[in-house]
């Protein structure tokens, strides 16, 4: 009854007594051998089970519950010899079987692990637990759709199986289902919210979701549950980095660090904290010791690869990065290195091979399920123009903001957003603040008011003066702020309307360029115009359309436009009507940009750490034979 009741010390000192007066009474044995083990006394319960097989060699249970303790020690080897007599005196204990296959599983003899695991479904078909270990087999064998099934039918089972919740979670984004893996996170929570791993894994998918702040603060409750987790560490400095705090993400990299010294992703977090910095060779030593402590830690090869430029000496990464991807991979990790292979290749200049990895990095992207919507995109450039003409521009700014602090470069992604910013940043009266989601989060609400029939012109004097507070808390000295958030294209109508005296810098860059670069770039599955020629050259098209509108309705003392390919070939002139269009003396610093100690973390910041070159212009007719779907931009760019 004390057992039953979870009076676990009480129980054990009743049985105890009890043993005083029966010492060989093998149900008590038992008991309190699982007693012990209830109150994490494994090693102690050890004697018990032994002593119990003594006075009855065929006491299965002690022998089933002796394999446990070992598990529960770490000596699978030992549990596989009590699991196998168990199975000798009763060989239909489906129990038996599958706890034969989760030691098989520990010792990596995962082809034994799966028979015997299959052996317990088969004799017990309704034990929940066995189908659960059959889906962690199937993930240790890279069988993910598998392993899906296995703890999709232990939940159908048992529905409150907080185990089976937290590892389908954690396997379902690496099969493209992320959204399905919130849901499941926050049911593992429900059920018990002390359980520090299941908050970990709902960071995990808010991470790949983009939605760091989020992402953030489940970390930080994982850290509470369990503050020893150097991994829970390491990924809220991912965190962290991402919502551009590099000290605070700095900082939980070195707890990490100090918790576990071999943390491969502190010290690939490190190297790319070190990379934000332009200090690109202590970047490569982390990366190349996190590869030197596991060989298989993925994303470290994909880090070294795209911080530096790769060339034919670089065997040992490229024998490395193959050899990865001989074995069955998560999809993110698979991508990723696919990519780090298309980036390689392209270096070494051997661009047929270096456009089968992109192509097929690309493919497997597109397993994330996540659609792109041609004609919603053509309906949403629609509303934008329609709902800021001219007209609708000068109505909303009475109601606007009058600082002229607030600057924006906008662009397609890939055109030479980051090079332009980092070199206005290097002006001594200009603070660089990087890509802020802010705009993209302020028209979604300007739009959902619109639709819901409100007046979504009432909104701005609010988003005007949150916008600026943010401004103030990133930089609170300098005269100009950049924020260089390039598909802020689409809200720029909104962003003149809460500044009339902003300034807006539009960066083109030659558009088969531009559509290659994207399609050769790891960017989250949350751009899925970016996998495919056809579906990039539809979004580009758009973009140019929504653009020609805003150069139609915008004085020029709002609308700067130059090009990539301009800036390149005389980088002074350029910065020279830059800064005149803001309103600033000329300062040579921004000749030395390359030079300038500023923390980016775009998918440039390498490239904007170089000297001018033209390296990255006509790019394209190296791929030429694989760019039709995208020749006709070229036409369409020149007519408008």
């Amino acid at each position: 009854a004390l057992r039953a009741q979870g009076q676990w010390s009480e129980a054990l000192a009743s049985l105890r007594r009890t043993l005083e007066i029966w010492p060989h009474d093998v149900r008590s044995l038992i008991d309190a051998a699982d007693t012990m083990r209830a109150l994490g006394q494994a090693r102690e319960s050890v004697a018990l089970y032994q002593r119990a097989l003594q006075i009855d060699a065929r006491a299965v249970e002690a022998q089933n519950n002796l394999g446990n303790a070992f598990l529960e020690l770490g000596q699978p080897a030992d549990a596989v010899g009590c699991y196998r007599l168990a199975l000798e005196i009763r060989a239909d204990d489906g129990v038996a079987h599958c706890n034969l296959g989760t030691a098989l599983r520990q010792l990596g003899r995962l082809q034994e692990a799966l028979s015997s695991t299959q052996q317990a479904i088969t004799l017990d078909p309704g034990l929940s637990v066995a189908h659960h270990n059959l889906g962690l087999v199937f993930e240790a064998l890279g069988q993910r759709e598998q392993a899906v099934a296995g703890y999709r039918q232990a939940l159908a089972l048992k529905p409150d199986y907080v185990e089976a919740l937290d590892n389908l979670a954690r396997v379902l984004p690496e099969v493209g289902e992320l959204h399905e893996a919130v849901s499941l996170c926050h049911r593992a929570i429900e059920l018990d919210p002390q359980r520090a791993e299941s908050h970990r894994y709902l960071a995990n998918v808010l991470f790949e979701l983009r939605r760091f702040d989020a992402a953030a603060a489940s970390y930080r409750r994982a850290l509470a549950l369990q503050p020893r987790d150097a991994l829970a560490h390491a990924s809220l400095g991912a965190a962290l980095r991402m919502q551009g705090d590099a000290a605070a993400a700095e900082a939980s990299c070195r707890a990490a660090l100090a918790i576990d010294p071999n943390s491969v992703a502190a010290l690939s977090l490190l190297g790319e904290l070190r990379a934000d910095r332009g200090h690109f060779s202590e970047a490569e030593a982390s990366f190349q010791r996190a590869i030197a402590i596991d060989p298989s830690f993925c994303f470290a090869f994909y880090s070294l690869a795209t911080n530096r430029k790769m060339t034919i000496d670089d065997t040992a990464w490229l024998e490395g990065t193959e050899a990865l991807l001989a074995k069955p991979l998560p999809l993110g990790h698979e991508i990723s290195l696919r990519y780090a292979l298309g980036k390689y290749f392209d270096d070494v200049k051997q661009y047929d091979e270096a456009f089968s990895h992109y192509r097929q990095a690309n493919e497997l992207t597109k397993r994330y399920g996540v659609h792109y919507d041609r004609a919603g995109l053509v309906e949403r450039v629609d509303r934008a123009i329609d709902g800021f003409d001219a007209a609708a521009i000068r109505r909303h700014q009475s109601h606007g903001h009058t600082s002229e602090r607030p600057v924006f470069i906008v662009g397609m992604l890939r055109s030479g957003t980051s090079l332009t910013e980092q070199i206005l940043a290097s002006h001594p009266a200009v603070f660089g603040a990087g890509e802020l989601p802010f705009w993209q989060s302020a028209y979604a609400a300007y739009e959902a008011a619109g639709l819901e029939g409100h007046d979504g012109g009432a909104l701005i004097p609010g988003m005007a003066r949150d916008y600026l507070d943010h401004l103030t808390a990133l930089s609170d000295g300098a005269q100009r702020v950049i924020d260089k958030m390039p598909l802020n294209f689409m809200s720029v109508g909104l962003i003149c309307a809460a500044f009339p005296k902003a300034r807006i810098i539009h960066v083109r860059r030659h558009p088969i360029d531009t559509c290659l670069s994207i399609y050769f770039q790891y960017l989250s599955h949350l751009h899925p115009y970016a996998n495919d020629l056809g579906n990039l050259a539809h979004y580009y098209g758009e973009y140019l359309r929504v653009t020609n509108h805003w150069r139609a309705v915008l004085p020029a003392t709002m609308l700067l436009e130059i090009t990539y390919e301009a800036l390149i070939e005389d980088q002074e002139l350029w910065t020279r009507r830059m800064l005149d269009f803001l309103g600033l003396p000329w300062d040579p610093h921004c000749l030395d940009f390359h030079e300038t100690d500023r923390t980016v973390i775009t998918l440039s910041k390498w490239q904007v750490r170089q000297k001018i070159h033209a390296s990255s212009a006509g790019r394209w007719r190296s791929y030429e034979k694989y760019v039709a779907p995208l020749r006709h931009l070229v036409e369409l760019t020149t007519q408008q």
